[in-house]
Order: C-alpha cells, then sequence, then structure tokens
C-alpha cells in the first residue's frame, strides 16, 4: 500500500499527481492525510474543505493548477469543524475575503467556540501503533495543535448554496460532529461526503467504503445509522474527506459500508 504521508514534504507534493477531475469541473485534491475539492463552473469556483492548515501551499497550488486565482474564490463549504477540514479557512477570510460558510449546526464548532476534536489523550492511548504514532506526528506538524478558528464564518441556507458554482445541497449527516454534511451536487451526480464516508485513511490499511476510528467521532453510536439520510441519493461519483474518490453509485458504497 502506498505511504499516505508520501506527500508530505513541500518539496514532494505536487499538483499533477495529487489533483484528479472525476466530473467535469470537479477537481480532487489528496493532501497529504485529508482532502479537498475545487468545483468550478462558468460562474466561478468554490472550495469544499480546506485541509490542515500546514496544506495551505498545497490548497492554493492546486487551484493554481485548475487554472483559477484564490482570490475569486466564492465560498469555502466546510462541512465540519475539524481542525483537518477547517486549515485554511481562516487566512481565505482575512486574505481574500472569502466567505466561509458550514451548517447551523457546525457554526459554533467552525468559529472556535465549540470543541468536537478527538482529545489528545485519547490518541495518546494508542500512540504505541506505529500507524497512530506517524499520523499524530503528522497532525502536529501540519498546525493541527495551534490553527486559527473561522471566526467570520457563517451558517448557510439552501437559497444561498443554490447560487454557487455546482449548486450544491447540503445534507446534515450529525453523529461525527453536530453538524457534519455532506454536499450533493444533484446535477453532476456528485457527492462530497466529508467524514461521513471515507475509503481510507493512514489509521488503517483498509480501502473502500469505511468509517472512520470511533475516537473521531462526537458520538460513535450513531454514525452508522445518520448515513440513512443519504438513502436514496443519487450520485455516481464519491469525493470523501479521506481516501481516494469512488466511481460507484452512493447506494453500493452505503450497502458496502453497513456490510
Amino acid at each position: 500500500m502506498p505511504d499516505p504521508f508520501a506527500h508530505s514534504g513541500h518539496t514532494a507534493w505536487q499538483p499533477s499527481s495529487q489533483v484528479s477531475e472525476p466530473a467535469p469541473g470537479f477537481f480532487f485534491v489528496e493532501g497529504p492525510a485529508s482532502n479537498w475539492i475545487i468545483v468550478r463552473d462558468e460562474s466561478g469556483f468554490i472550495l469544499v474543505d480546506s485541509g490542515y492548515p500546514g496544506d495551505t501551499d498545497f490548497v492554493l497550488k492546486s487551484i493554481d493548477y485548475a487554472g483559477l486565482k484564490p482570490a475569486k474564490a466564492r465560498a469555502i463549504l466546510i462541512t465540519h469543524g475539524h481542525v483537518d477540514h477547517t486549515g485554511s479557512a481562516a487566512l481565505f477570510s482575512r486574505t481574500f475575503g472569502t466567505p466561509i460558510l458550514c451548517s447551523p449546526e457546525e457554526l459554533a464548532h467552525v468559529q472556535g467556540h465549540e470543541k468536537h476534536q478527538v482529545g489528545l489523550g485519547q490518541v495518546v492511548l494508542r500512540a504505541w501503533r506505529p500507524r497512530v504514532l506517524r499520523w499524530m506526528s503528522h497532525a502536529i506538524r501540519a498546525g493541527a495543535l495551534n490553527a486559527d478558528p473561522a471566526t467570520e464564518a457563517r451558517a448557510w441556507t439552501a437559497e444561498q448554496l443554490r447560487e454557487l458554482p455546482g449548486s450544491p445541497e447540503a445534507i446534515l449527516v450529525a453523529g461525527h460532529t453536530p453538524g457534519n454534511a455532506s454536499i450533493y451536487f444533484r446535477g453532476a451526480g456528485v457527492i462530497a461526503t466529508g467524514d461521513s464516508l471515507i475509503t481510507g485513511h493512514p489509521l488503517t490499511r483498509q480501502r473502500g467504503p469505511q468509517m472512520l476510528h470511533p475516537m473521531f467521532h462526537t458520538e460513535p453510536g450513531t454514525v452508522l445509522s445518520a448515513t440513512h439520510v443519504l438513502d436514496g441519493v443519487e450520485a455516481s461519483v464519491i469525493l470523501p474527506g479521506h481516501g481516494p474518490a469512488l466511481a460507484m453509485p452512493l447506494s453500493h458504497a452505503l450497502a458496502s459500508l453497513r456490510a
């Protein structure tokens, strides 16, 4: 299996190998330990999530690779407030005035008023496992312990989302965090699942539809049942927060997940 941190150095990570276009106008970016997505159409572009704080240079490179300018981003949509998804949001807000949007239920988390992140103690208890130790070391180097919250974030509305590139729709999939959401692009048959459904993670060798380790969830007992809100969503391209993209009907991925 490829080294999950093979591209963790600024000289090693290259958009030519880490950016793909699994559907027209959807640029899927695999960062060193988490993913983000660029969605482009004739009206401009948005980001879905933004990696760790230490991934900012990679985020900027990926935008340039897609032929776009960071200052022109119409919004960053945050699937949930964990630091490996909000990492560049505060910088974009300060530097470019980019609107940072999330679900109403997640707003306090994204703004830094609440904390639903895995505790350092939980990780240290498992640090005897080499994969956990390597992931923890990477997360610390990537700025997980001193990330700036996106204090100017705002709650999205359905009407506001519809006006953005790709006409995204938010689907609340609570459990991973209180306001965790997946972002559905109905017209393209694409869904950005964030951490509602992933396809890989540095803590495991497993590939394919799966859930994160329970220690990452606010309510680990509900995360699997919460995915039933995605039943009936017609998507054939799945863009997860961790792991590679999947060209698979979402219904098949969910069945595999629950099996």
